[in-house]
């Protein structure tokens, strides 16, 4: 007798389950395994996949509600995007033609210009204009795939503002179907005001921010903390004031992230491993040494290889290095109005396939199952294995390797979150 269930996915002319490592992260060089499924199909119910498997043993077992014929295209996770600044007001075109023209970030940031340009929009914009600017950024990355997106704030640099992005984010999780995750990223730069005392910035954000991050989560009513995230490097908080911050946020109960090793770098992976962070975010200038650490640790490795791309760097992430040194890796997009303004996780994997020299199964999983690692949210999202979330994308070809082979427009014609059809 067949079990009837809510929806039945079928004839994927590919089905790429990505099955979790030992209920881990795919790690070092067994990245890459699809768990592909030709003539696939999916049983969904509660929002979750029940089975997953060829055409004719799961409509044999199943009946569906509702039906979806995949057509003969390739099936596979929604995105998970680990890493994005997409709460913001404002643009920097006027900073790009300043690299074109040869000031580099760094000179640029130090000028004013860099992230403390947005943070003076930021802090002029009401939580309505926040939330007005970065909805039409969300609903594009979800067209492009991305069920799970993480956001972080860092574009207030004071209390009030900071704030103000988190209630943003809230305010966006009610408006659209994506699953977000905030991180509380106060220790993005230090302010203009703290230029001569960065140290008192350092105290502010301990003192007081932190508390009332604490405070304003509970009074939107989220289950647990945000992250709590760093920036890492010359010119933004050296080692000791990133230990200082990241040691206090883990006692209050913050799980931890921090970007590292993008230009420099300063000893912020060894910390990452240290303190036991879910995530280290860039990695450009990780030395081996320190790769070797990653490779021994929890700590996911995430690579944002549209920033280099976005600043016209030669260097990215070492992603060989850390797979041999057996590290879990994860892709994002670092979507933000600086350095990279990409709503395209399969542009990120086009990238990975070419600068990092990931296959494009490689670059799928660490898009989806190794993302979602990075996030604290590996048991729920970024598989179709049974109890993942039926969260998925149907590509507009049928062979996986065209996603990283193709780019420039969107493959991705249809977006289900938990089942439910929310693009295409």
């Amino acid at each position: 007798m067949q079990e009837t269930v809510e929806l039945i996915v079928h004839s994927a002319g590919e089905l790429c389950t990505v099955p979790p490592e030992a209920g881990g992260p795919q790690r070092g060089e067994r990245l890459g395994e699809l768990g592909l499924i030709r003539d696939g199909a999916l049983a969904v119910a509660e929002g979750r996949v029940v089975a997953a498997g060829p055409t004719e043993s799961v409509r044999r077992r199943y009946r569906g509600l509702r039906e979806l014929d995949a057509g003969g295209r390739v099936l596979l996770p929604g995105f998970v995007d680990p890493h994005t600044h997409l709460v913001w007001v404002g643009d920097r075109a006027a900073e790009f033609e300043q690299r074109i023209a040869g000031a580099t970030y760094l000179e640029i940031m130090a000028a004013g210009g860099g992230i403390m340009a947005t943070v003076r929009a930021t802090r002029a914009a009401t939580v309505g204009q926040m939330v007005a600017e970065t909805l039409p950024r969300l609903r594009r990355l979800l067209a492009h795939g991305a069920t799970t997106v993480e956001i972080k704030t860092g574009y207030g640099l004071e209390t009030a503002t900071e704030l103000r992005q988190l209630r943003a984010i809230a305010r966006l999780q009610a408006e659209q179907p994506a699953r977000l995750v905030p991180t509380f990223l106060g220790a993005h730069a230090i302010p203009a005001e703290y230029r001569d005392a960065p140290d008192a910035y350092v105290d502010l954000l301990i003192e007081t921010m932190l508390p009332a991050v604490v405070e304003e989560s509970r009074a939107l009513g989220w289950a647990s903390l945000p992250f709590c995230d760093l920036f890492c490097e010359r010119g933004a908080f050296d080692l000791a004031q990133a230990r200082r911050l990241l040691t206090r946020a883990k006692a209050l109960g913050f799980p931890l992230k921090i970007h590292v090793d993008e230009f420099e770098p300063l000893g912020g992976t060894r910390l990452a491993v240290e303190l036991g962070a879910v995530s280290a975010d860039h990695l450009v200038a990780t030395p081996p040494e320190e790769i070797a650490l990653l490779g021994r640790s929890s700590t996911i490795a995430v690579s944002l290889p549209c920033t280099p791309f976005g600043l016209a760097e030669p260097h990215y992430t070492p992603a060989r290095a850390l797979l041999e040194a057996g590290a879990a890796l994860a892709l994002a997009t670092d979507c933000n109005p600086g350095t990279a303004w990409c709503e395209s996780p399969p542009f990120a994997i086009a990238l990975a396939c070419r600068y990092l020299r990931l296959t494009p199964a490689q670059a799928i999983v660490a898009a989806t199952l190794n993302a979602a690692f990075a996030l604290g949210l590996g048991e729920e999202v970024g598989s179709l294995t049974p109890g993942y979330a039926a969260d998925f994308v149907l590509l507009d070809f049928e062979d996986h390797r065209h996603l990283g082979y193709r780019f420039g427009t969107n493959p991705v014609v249809l977006v289900a979150k938990g089942g439910r059809v929310v693009v295409g």
